[in-house]
């Protein structure tokens, strides 16, 4: 008998798309390391209405050194690789993120330039990813160092810009396909400009528009952020549903710097970013209620929820989506809710990213809940497999499914991963040993 139980039910269907980036798109940032307040989860089990995984991070060997690294956490390089495979199969996209809060990238040199192109090239045809993400918070690639926003004089920002063209310029080549490009700036350096233009003060301005070609979603970090300008001149607070609505007016409509004029992105290029819960952040959160009424009217689908008034009248109704971080945070049913964030991108969005019909999930159960012992599984569905895992995706026990009546002894405590594997779906349950 297995021992043990279940405590949520992820749905998981499997369909091959290779287009472009979703639309709608729910944007999560997945931890490559384990967090005692925020788990480690393994890629495959994060919530099926992610469609857009930023993997987090690839970072440099030193501060000197800008050869990128990316090694998985607890399981191995192959093992990681299925993985990925498996996410992309259901049409969801994997892309690996550059930089992170505690790293600084610096391509001063011509040097650190090429070490950064060929060591990104590499990890990513190595692990196959779809494309790649500037999350950079540090470093003088990043700075605005002179010149303007169309006509920068920074070396560090100008070959930043260049390596990321050179990098796609390759993958087009080699793969006949285009690399996503999504960047997650912080405030500061972008609507920021607004008030100052030099060093962070909107250093990634630069960047955005020298790329803006490439670029498929800009997803401004709305946390961590304190007060901002908008366009109208009025200052607005982080948290607030008018400081969402005003940070991402910004970056459509465009805004004047000392730098000069920053143009804005498309709609469709932008992604409201946010904390998954109180906890995900320094600062910044913003309640479910407070999230659905800021996107509803940038999306010109219901009134202004505050002070700020959107200068399109008629909104912006091809918004991209949604961006967190992190899913890891999302996940954790302590702060907040298990998967608020996702729950509340389905309600605004009015969207779910399974794919295929669902057969048998319905009557599939585990049982009892909880269970200190044994338990069932009933409504067990013919020629289905049975695959129980740990954490660290390493297969513990695999049943072909000819008997019903199922007989397993899971010794140590801890999250087992169940997966009941039929032709049309994959029926996912999360099993706890008390």
């Amino acid at each position: 008998m297995i021992r043990t139980i279940l405590i949520t039910f992820l749905i998981l269907a499997i369909s091959i798309c290779k287009a472009q980036l979703p639309s709608p798109a729910l944007v999560g940032y997945w931890h490559n390391w384990s967090d005692v307040n925020a788990p480690y989860i393994p890629l495959d089990l994060v919530d099926n209405r992610y469609n857009v995984i930023e993997v987090s991070f690839a970072v440099p060997t030193s501060p000197s050194d800008m050869t990128m690294l990316f090694t998985p956490d607890g399981i191995t390089s192959n093992q990681f690789i299925n993985k990925v495979q498996y996410v992309q199969s259901q049409g969801k996209k994997v892309l690996i993120s550059i930089g992170g809060a505690n790293t600084s990238i610096d391509l001063t040199t011509t040097a650190n330039k090429n070490a950064f192109i060929s060591s990104m090239t590499g990890i990513i045809n190595t692990y196959g990813f779809d494309g790649i993400d500037i999350d950079i918070e540090n470093g003088n690639s990043i700075l605005a160092g002179g010149g303007t926003i169309s006509n920068p004089t920074s070396l560090a920002q100008i070959n930043l810009i260049d390596a990321i063209k050179q990098i796609m310029a390759d993958y087009r080549t080699n793969h006949t396909a285009k690399l996503l490009l999504t960047m997650a700036p912080e405030t500061a350096y972008v609507q920021g400009g607004q008030s100052a233009y030099g060093g962070i003060w909107g250093g990634y301005l630069p960047i955005i528009h020298g790329l803006r070609d490439s670029l498929d979603l800009l997803q401004v970090q709305l946390y961590n952020s304190g007060s901002m300008y908008g366009i109208d001149g009025a200052i607005y607070t982080q948290g607030s549903a008018d400081f969402i609505v005003a940070m991402t007016e910004a970056v459509i409509h465009g805004f004047n710097t000392n730098g000069g004029y920053f143009n804005g992105l498309p709609a469709d290029k932008i992604a409201v970013g946010l904390p998954a819960c109180a906890n995900a952040a320094g600062g910044g959160f913003a309640d479910t209620a407070a999230v659905r009424t800021a996107i509803n009217y940038i999306r010109g689908f219901g009134p202004p929820p505050g002070s700020y008034l959107l200068t399109n009248v008629n909104g912006y109704p091809t918004l991209r989506g949604m961006m967190t971080w992190s899913v890891n945070w999302d996940a954790v049913s302590t702060c907040g809710g298990s998967w608020e964030y996702a729950n509340n991108y389905q309600t605004i969005f009015g969207t779910n990213t399974v794919i295929a019909e669902q057969l048998y999930n319905k009557n599939i159960k585990v049982y009892p809940n909880p269970s200190d012992g044994n338990f069932k599984i009933s409504n067990y569905p013919i020629n289905a497999k049975l695959e129980i895992s740990n954490l660290k995706g390493e297969i513990i026990f695999k049943s072909e499914g000819e008997d019903l009546d199922i007989g397993i002894s899971l010794q140590d405590k801890g999250v087992y991963i169940l997966r009941i594997i039929a032709p049309s779906e994959v029926t996912i349950k999360k099993l706890i040993i008390e």
